[in-house]
């Protein structure tokens, strides 16, 4: 065997040798010899490591020809993995067999051939299953089984961390560092084991865990298997750990948050307590305090809108998951805590501040004001002739609907409150209009403002029936463009729920235009988040609140 005489002097023959001997060790005769040269056997496995551990698989093969031979034997006889550090010594030495980057078929196989046999040291089922004679070693122990293999799991796992441990804090010292592809290998071992409870801490360790390289050190496979593991709620991480994966991997980020949207819009949720449970759950807002999975996570929302054109459902997850973010954004240490513009940095800056203000946060009395603040500055960003591509529009678009409460609020100020109509409409015709030309939008809020001059003339009439509404009825179920008939609905929907008479045919008059129009999602969405606000406001509100209950009743029926 050509060795380097840089490699201290191994009797590598004489311990392959024995490994042929012994074979699994199924004799009385091996068994003795085994237990009689175990102490050595760890030994010459540690010099081994220590010999082979800085140097790349194939110059590993080439020092050692026959260094697969030895490990695989020696991994099935269970009286060598079961004696002290030896599986841990066996465990690295695979490790440093195994290509991180396979350049041809030959490595591809050996990778094959590595991960079964680490699979296989942690694997209970097969000694269990075919060797008898590892029972019968486990009971001389005085362990069962499954209390055997528990120990040995968990010694492995405590040597295995404090080891990564130890490398994280010493990174500097390049002689004692653990190599890329070794970590790199131990997080492909894991993939198989992911849901073992035991496993955990070595998890934690690994997504925790950076070396000195600028690239992932860390098998996609890994990262992608614990992720899945996760969502499915089949194994439990501390939050730093999921935010810590989600921020070396992306892909995982993605699939987590397109997760969340597929959990949320395919169960029926009858209020946004409900929502807001789900999302926290999901731990996305907690890890959006991060700015860049904040932005990337709006990305995803982003495309999400655009593949179902607006949809009431994914806009109101997003504007929950924002108001959770804020308030864990308003909750943090103010030394860790990152100023907004790191998450909006593209925006108007005067405008991000206007909206991030929590309603609850000024008096009630202050609302119209601020309403109106908001829509001059989002009209001045539209009007501007440098921001006319629909690139612009869209990013305005989705920064006010992220903070869709406010647009409620404006809609309720038109009826409730001494409020100049003009900007409330053009701020809510653009939120349902995005797409149209500023001629469309003066169209779309004159008509706007012919519904709301007409409901204005009856709010305060207590005796109402359908046929006094009958011109805003018709004009919502004669509009053409979907997003007109949603704006109006809206302004009618208010009518309902805040003008004296309007409660005694709300019933009659909601159901009448859902039946005919397809806005039964949007109105249950919108009495939703109208019901939200109210059941945390005082007693004057209740009489709205029992409405809003019986009407939601309703809907749920029909969405």
């Amino acid at each position: 065997m050509a060795q380097d005489p840089t490699v201290p002097k191994l009797n590598f023959e004489y311990w392959l040798d024995k490994a042929i001997e012994w074979g699994q060790a199924t004799t009385l005769e091996s068994q003795k010899d085994v237990c009689l040269h175990l102490s050595q056997l760890q030994e010459f496995l540690h010099q081994l490591y220590e010999a082979i551990k800085h140097l790349g698989p194939t110059v590993v093969i080439q020092q050692f020809p026959l260094i697969g031979q030895l490990l695989g034997r020696l991994c099935w006889n269970p009286f060598v993995i079961g004696y002290d550090e030896s599986q841990k010594t066996l465990m690295w030495c695979l490790c440093c067999l195994y290509s991180s980057e396979p350049q041809n078929a030959v490595e591809l196989k050996a990778n094959s051939w590595v991960r079964s046999l680490l699979c296989h040291l942690l694997s209970s089922s097969k000694w269990e299953s075919n060797e008898a004679e590892t029972s019968a070693f486990i009971s001389a122990l005085g362990y069962t089984s499954a209390d055997y293999y528990c120990h040995l799991v968990k010694n492995m796992v405590v040597s295995l961390v404090r080891e990564l441990r130890e490398n994280q804090f010493n990174g500097l010292n390049i002689q004692e560092s653990i190599s890329a592809s070794r970590v790199n290998a131990v997080s492909i071992f894991c993939v198989p084991l992911i849901t073992l409870p035991d496993l955990a801490p070595l998890l934690e360790t690994l997504l925790l865990y950076h070396g000195g390289s600028s690239k992932e050190i860390l098998s996609s496979e890994f990262l992608e298997s614990v992720n899945e593991a996760f969502l499915k709620k089949k194994i439990s991480l501390p939050e730093s750990v999921v935010f810590s994966l989600w921020l070396r991997h992306l892909p995982s980020l993605e699939k987590a948050t397109l997760h969340l949207l597929d959990q949320v819009l395919s169960i029926q949720l009858n209020s946004l307590e409900e929502v807001a449970c789900v999302i926290k759950d999901s731990l996305l807002p907690q890890a959006a305090s991060h700015p860049a999975i904040f932005r990337i996570i709006n990305e995803i929302f982003k495309s999400a809108l655009m593949e179902t054109d607006g949809t009431s459902e994914v806009l109101t997850v997003i504007q929950v998951f924002t108001q959770l973010f804020l308030q864990d954004h308003q909750n943090e240490n103010k030394q860790h805590k990152f100023p907004l513009k790191a998450y909006f940095p593209y925006h108007h800056q005067p405008l991000v501040r206007r909206l991030v203000r929590r309603p609850f946060e000024l008096p009630t009395t202050y609302w119209s004001e601020h309403v109106k603040h908001i829509s001059d500055m989002v009209k001045a960003l539209v009007e501007d002739t440098n921001a006319s591509s629909l690139t612009d529009l869209f990013e305005i678009w989705f920064l006010v609907a992220c903070f869709g409460e406010w647009l409620d609020i404006a809609a309720e100020q038109l009826l409730k409150a001494a409020v100049e109509p003009d900007p409330v409409l053009w701020l809510l015709a653009f939120y349902y209009c995005p797409k149209n030309e500023n001629q469309q939008r003066t169209q779309t809020v004159v008509e706007a403002q012919a519904v709301y001059s007409h409901l204005m003339m009856l709010f305060n009439c207590a005796d109402l029936s359908l046929k006094d509404l009958e011109a805003a009825v018709h004009r919502v179920m004669g509009t053409e463009q979907c997003c007109n008939q949603q704006f109006t609905t809206h302004l009618l929907t208010n009518f309902l729920l805040f003008s004296p008479g309007g409660h005694k045919i709300a019933q009659e008059c909601i159901y009448h235009i859902t039946e005919i129009t397809d806005t039964s999602k949007e109105v249950h969405n919108l009495l939703i988040r109208t019901a939200h606000r109210f059941n945390h406001s005082g007693e004057e509100n209740q009489r709205t609140v029992k409405l809003l209950n019986e009407l939601l009743q309703k809907l749920t029926l029909k969405v």
